[in-house]
């Protein structure tokens, strides 16, 4: 019960009559999000679920509170959480609560598509002072090194 889902079937749908042959829709990369106050967001497995089959994870935690932008918003409350497979460091789900955080989501989305890893979230260079950088916290501290922690 997801507009972005229903439209993006709606494209698969309308390309397969015309005869293309469009990539099947992995429901493990569509977000989920909720518009509320604080907004939650996420995409793909949650610990329980990633346990459950069968991998071995890494988890990262970063709270808004630690964020500058979060706080000079007047929005220090609220939480990203990343899992990882360990060792290959592919990033397996995605879950935040907090102010804006169904905007921040796309990243976390893109990146699974991607087959983005820990280390590289690790490296990646986000501008500054922005909500984002939560995201890159969040990756550095499944490795425990964040630096704003």
């Amino acid at each position: 019960m997801l507009a972005h889902k229903a439209g993006h079937e709606g494209i698969v749908c309308i390309e397969h009559i015309a005869g293309k042959n469009p990539p099947p829709i992995d429901r493990g990369m569509i977000p989920s999000c909720t518009y509320c106050l604080p907004q939650v967001a996420s995409v793909g497995l949650t610990e329980e679920q990633a346990r459950q089959q069968g991998y071995e994870i890494k988890v990262g935690r970063f709270t808004f509170a630690g964020n500058g932008k979060a706080v000079a918003m007047g929005e220090p409350e609220g939480l990203v959480k990343t899992i990882f497979e360990r060792p290959s460091g592919r990033l397996l789900g995605a879950h935040m609560l907090g102010a804006e955080v169904t905007e921040l989501i796309q990243g976390y989305v893109i990146a699974m598509n991607l087959e983005t890893t820990e280390e590289a979230l690790m490296h990646t260079i986000l501008p500054h002072p922005t909500l984002s950088e939560m995201m890159h916290e969040s990756a550095l501290d499944a490795d425990g090194r964040a630096i704003h922690a």
